[in-house]
């Protein structure tokens, strides 16, 4: 670090120039729509979501970093090899040769989102305008420096990929347990049924639009949220609202589930989550709510399994947006045991999904940790004096 900052001294003291990152790189999106992705495919294709998906072919051969232009607007990734990209994700190449593109890298995942945060007029938070891109400052130091930098914070990147990898194995072993329970095989006693004949009621949400949801009022959910905030469960909603402002509301309440009608690929729609709090809330539209006299987080849990997915999607057509609907639902088989052994199932896969997940102990916490140092030493080493003409 010290020998960092000697450098910094000695070859910049009248600061570190700033430059537009339109004239350190070449700017592009990818053209692709993301169900355009197949199962075996050679190459990687990246849409704006954080999965990586596979494709037949490519139109990139390089060293390249992509931005998420909407969907985890301003996540940033580095590449180099054969790829494709989804229409909505900005592909950088064709670096100046004064530039690392790692350091670009770090600087991008340091910066950019809250550059975009506060350009919110040109681009707010949903999708990035590729002018705004453009006009983002970077400070460019010497390329020595900007190695050094590099070669530090690849460490903590390196130490975060490990347990990154073990965290993801751990999850590929929680997800067979979990679909391995859900089979219930040599079991007379099981009953498979549709949702349609578990289901108390059933109904469609009503829209809720993004400015109408505030900081406080009545808890809601829209349908987005499902994808990106919520998983199997949740006691509280990260959304409110006002009840002046929803015409015809539609609510759900404790133990109720949540199907998202409305996704980006056929793997992704309808997925589920249950309500564990206790407050009334609005659901929005492409919500439908399910009311039903089971445990809500086993049903969640179960309709989670790959065979679940695989009725969710099926006969469903890939194109841009992939919808489903109440019918739909309805059809979808699922195990029913007693109300006494759905609680047994939940307690553990709670327990397994909770080491997983949860950031306040075992390997999330450690990787959670080992993230807040790279970010802190990510923040130190990139904040440099911009350069002064005299």
């Amino acid at each position: 670090m010290s020998n960092i900052y000697d450098l910094i001294k000695k070859s910049c003291p009248n600061g570190v120039e700033l430059k537009k990152l339109k004239d350190l790189c070449k700017i592009e999106t990818g053209k692709l729509n993301a169900n355009e992705a197949v199962g075996d495919g050679k190459y990687n294709f990246f849409t704006t979501a954080k999965e990586i998906f596979k494709i037949n072919k490519y139109r990139w051969d390089a060293e390249a970093l992509l931005i998420a232009g909407n969907a985890n607007v301003g996540d940033v990734k580095y590449y180099n090899g054969k790829f494709e990209a989804y229409q909505r994700t900005y592909v950088l190449t064709e670096f100046l040769s004064t530039v690392d593109v790692k350091y670009l890298y770090h600087v991008l995942s340091n910066d950019l989102k809250q550059y975009l945060d506060s350009n919110k007029n040109e681009a707010a938070m949903t999708y990035i305008v590729l002018k705004t891109l453009e006009e983002f400052e970077i400070a460019i130091p010497p390329l020595d420096i900007q190695r050094e930098i590099v070669k530090i914070l690849d460490k903590f990147g390196e130490l975060e990929a490990e347990l990154e990898a073990e965290l993801e194995a751990r999850k590929s072993q929680y997800e067979f347990w979990r679909d391995k329970i859900f089979k219930f095989e040599n079991r007379s006693d099981v009953k498979w049924l549709k949702l349609k004949d578990i289901k108390t009621e059933i109904y469609r949400g009503n829209g809720i639009k993004r400015d109408q949801v505030t900081d406080d009022g009545i808890p809601c959910v829209r349908y987005g949220e499902i994808y990106t905030t919520y998983d199997i469960w949740f006691n509280d909603c990260k959304s409110h609202t006002f009840k002046d402002v929803v015409s015809n509301p539609k609510t759900f309440t404790n133990n109720d589930l949540l199907f998202a009608i409305t996704g980006e690929s056929v793997e992704e729609i309808s997925k589920t989550i249950a309500y564990t709090g206790n407050d009334v809330c609005y659901a929005g539209g492409d919500i439908v709510v399910m009311k039903h006299n089971q445990n809500g987080k086993y049903l969640s849990y179960a309709l989670s399994t790959k065979d679940a997915v695989f009725q969710k999607g099926k006969g469903k057509v890939k194109s841009k947006v992939v919808h489903s609907s109440v019918p739909s639902i309805e059809e979808i088989i699922v195990p029913i045991v007693s109300l006494e052994e759905q609680d047994e199932i939940v307690k553990k896969l709670d327990h397994f999904y909770n080491i997983i997940n949860d950031i306040s102990c075992g390997l999330p916490a450690e990787i959670e940790l080992r993230r807040k140092q790279y970010e802190y030493y990510r923040n130190k080493l990139l904040s440099f004096e911009e350069y002064a003409n005299e």
